[in-house]
Parts: structure tokens; C-alpha cells; sequence
């Protein structure tokens, strides 16, 4: 059984009496420990894809299940459960809490999991032992980065989406992030879902999802996806 499955998914935004359409009917699935990029231009959908997918924003028609879950059907009390529950989050933007220490950021992501990993042992997988007590404001953008995934991998969750987490990095420091994104889909077998706008990402994937204008055009299969140190940046 595929771990997500979308049929003739549609999302309107509506300002006004303006309409605009952006998701036009995406037929999708991934399998279980797939690490899926979907790669398309601004403005073609991708995003607004990964926020249904993770329960953030709801569809206007059409259908979404999690396993054997109605997404489409849940209300706001059962999305955050099944945000909870199943998904972890990577954005382009950290979107850390200044107030509290590298150690405390992914303390809280563990809170909100039924079986989390250990937060210090998190850190230290993504090279941060030794900044634990550290605040963002103190850590470079790479280092913020290296904190929000290891706050959504502690979660361990089955679903990893990442929405551009290289988009604001340099590349030596993306690659490292790719890196530890690569392995941990290898080693535990997480599924990940990565949204970017830069084709070279697509090397490192198992399949490549082409979004345009709302839809789903071209499915790339890599036999033999690149570690991110073979990709030429």
C-alpha cells in the first residue's frame, strides 16, 4: 500500500471575487521510503502540494489519504492529530523559537511525538553536540538549518517534508544538509518529500515529480540516484 495517494486533487484561493486555481487535479502517489523530489518553477503548485500533503492548508475537491486515511475529510482537530502523529517539517526559513537553546528547539518536537528519539542524540547526528546550548541568533543559517532537521527528525516520523531547506544556504552547507537528508531516508527507511525549484536536486532522488502550472507533467525514475557529493553544484 502506497504511504500517500492523491486523485484529481484541486485547491482554489479566492480574494474577492477573484479565483485563482492552482492545484488543477494531481493524481500522486509515493511509496513508502521513497525520498521523492517534486521540481517545478514558482508559482506551479509545488508548495501548496506539500502544505495538503502535511495537513496545513485543506483542498477544495478531489481526494488525499494518508494510508488508509481520508485527509480530505478531517477537520482542523484531526489534522493537528495526524500532524502530530505522522509528519515532520523542514522549511527554507528555520522557523526556530529565538528564545530557546538548539537542545530546547528539538526538546519541543520530541514533546509533541508518541515515540521520539533522543533530542541530544539528534544534535550530535547532525554535528551540533557542541552547540546544544546555543540560541539561533548565535548559529550561522547552515547551523539553523542542522537544528530544524534534527527538530523534525526526533519527531521520527514517517513523512519528512522539506519545502526548499537548501533555498537559503550556500552550497557547501547545502549539500551537508542534503547529505544528512539522504542518509537518514537510507538508514531508517523515513519517507521524504523534498519541494525545490533547483534541478540538480534531482539527481539525488528516487523520483522526480515535474510539477507545471497546477499539474503534474513528467515522473523521473532514477535508477541509480547520486549521493550529494557526486552532484556537480
Amino acid at each position: 500500500m502506497p504511504i500517500l495517494r492523491s486523485h484529481q486533487l484541486k485547491k482554489d484561493f479566492q480574494v474577492g471575487e477573484t479565483v485563482t486555481k492552482v492545484l488543477k487535479g494531481v493524481d500522486l502517489t509515493i511509496e513508502e521510503g521513497e525520498f521523492v523530489v517534486i521540481l517545478g518553477p514558482s508559482g506551479s503548485g509545488k508548495s501548496t502540494m506539500l502544505n495538503i500533503i502535511g495537513g496545513i492548508e485543506t483542498i477544495t475537491s478531489g481526494e488525499l489519504y494518508y494510508r488508509d486515511e481520508p485527509i480530505h475529510e478531517m477537520k482542523t482537530k484531526d489534522l493537528i492529530e495526524y500532524r502530530r502523529k505522522h509528519i515532520g517539517f523542514v522549511f527554507q526559513f528555520y522557523n526556530l523559537l529565538p528564545n530557546l537553546s538548539a537542545l530546547e528547539n528539538v526538546q519541543v518536537a520530541a514533546e509533541l511525538s508518541d515515540h521520539p528519539l533522543d533530542a541530544g542524540e539528534m544534535l550530535e547526528r547532525v554535528g551540533l553536540a557542541d552547540r546544544k546550548e546555543h540560541y539561533p541568533s548565535g548559529m550561522s543559517g547552515g547551523q539553523q538549518q542542522r537544528v530544524a532537521i534534527a527538530r523534525a527528525l526526533c519527531k521520527n516520523p514517517e513523512l519528512l517534508l522539506c519545502d526548499e531547506p537548501t533555498g537559503a544556504l550556500d552550497i557547501k552547507t547545502g549539500e551537508e544538509v542534503l547529505t544528512l537528508l539522504t542518509e537518514y531516508n537510507k538508514e531508517h527507511g523515513t519517507t521524504i518529500i523534498m519541494v525545490t525549484h533547483n534541478v540538480l536536486i534531482a539527481q539525488i532522488a528516487d523520483r522526480v515529480i515535474h510539477f507545471r502550472d497546477g499539474v503534474i507533467g513528467e515522473v523521473e525514475h532514477n535508477e541509480h540516484p547520486l549521493h550529494p557529493g557526486e552532484v556537480k553544484w
